[in-house]
């Protein structure tokens, strides 16, 4: 029988994302808009700053939530693999793969051309927050590689981990938690404390995701003719290197196994003895991409909770 999360990938890799206005992403982005602008006239000092950004995290979580478990439910009374499908295309837009794959692309092809000032503009349009324009054409490969491991955590693995865990509920939540903490949690004077509920519970979401988007990274290596064993080395060695608790941990296992160094001037240095990336790194950091997302499906197919009969949720 057809599962979700096979529905879910498939429906992701074939369609792309869905149109704006009908993108529960798109909607929850709104909805923090709409939740910033309500209470700026109330937020006064860190201490009320921290407290609205704590209550749209929580009201909006439990709007998502709730919405999601609700849909989840009402799709799962549907029998047979037309049930199965139809929750699949309903998770599908709380994964990102094909985007992801698509964006890192586009920054390869840029740098194939010798378009070093597109590969900019793609680059920081689609994967990173970081400033471009002063990038070498490395640095924007490396940038690129490191982007494509941390949101194959951040937007694949953790929603099926969350849907594993708790349904279609809880893989929006995490949806929600996510987007968030892009539009939220950045140490600005505007958003220090407003966004610091989000940009932590971002953290302790993505905990388990990263750690294992690394090891699946790892495990996949060999396919791009890579090596797991460094890969968990520089994994164990490198991944603590940054300031976030769980970004290092795909990077580290991304450059390990393609015995490149990734780097973001100024903050960081992940395997320094690997050698520089360029577009042929990139192509094969996004085979890895797609690989290890593709081994992610056995492993977080089920989905808990039981159903009525059986033994639970497929």
């Amino acid at each position: 029988m057809v599962s979700t999360v096979g529905a879910a990938a498939l429906a992701d890799l074939l369609l792309g994302e869905p149109p704006a206005d009908l993108h529960p992403t798109v909607w929850m982005g709104r909805g923090i808009e709409l939740g910033k602008g309500a209470t700026s006239w109330w937020r006064r000092g860190a201490g009320r700053e921290f407290l609205a950004g704590g209550l749209l995290l929580g009201i909006g979580g439990a709007l998502v939530g709730i919405s999601g478990a609700g849909l989840g439910d009402l799709l799962g009374r549907v029998p047979g693999t037309i049930g199965q499908v139809m929750k699949g295309i309903a998770l599908k837009p709380a994964l990102s793969l094909r985007a992801l794959l698509e964006a890192g692309a586009e920054v390869e092809c840029a740098l194939r051309g010798g378009d070093l000032s597109a590969a900019r503009v793609s680059l920081g349009w689609h994967l990173v927050s970081r400033e471009t324009a002063d990038l070498t054409a490395s640095g924007v490969a490396s940038a690129a590689i490191e982007s494509l491991a941390e949101n194959l955590a951040d937007g694949f693995v953790a929603p099926l981990i969350a849907h594993r865990v708790g349904g279609l509920g809880a893989a929006y939540l995490l949806r929600f938690i996510n987007t968030a903490d892009a539009m939220l949690g950045y140490r600005t004077p505007e958003l220090e404390w407003f966004g610091k509920a989000a940009a932590r519970m971002d953290d302790v979401v993505n905990f388990i995701p990263a750690r294992l988007t690394g090891f699946l990274l790892a495990l996949s290596a060999p396919i791009v003719r890579g090596s797991t064993l460094e890969a968990l080395r520089v994994m164990r060695r490198e991944a603590d290197r940054m300031s976030s608790p769980n970004s290092g941990w795909p990077i580290a296992a991304v450059a390990g196994a393609l015995g490149v160094r990734l780097e973001k001037e100024g903050e960081y240095q992940i395997n320094e003895g690997g050698i520089e990336p360029g577009p042929n790194e990139l192509t094969r950091a996004r085979r890895l991409i797609m690989a290890a997302a593709l081994s992610a499906l056995p492993i977080l197919s089920g989905e808990c909770g039981g159903r009525r009969a059986g033994r639970g949720r497929r």
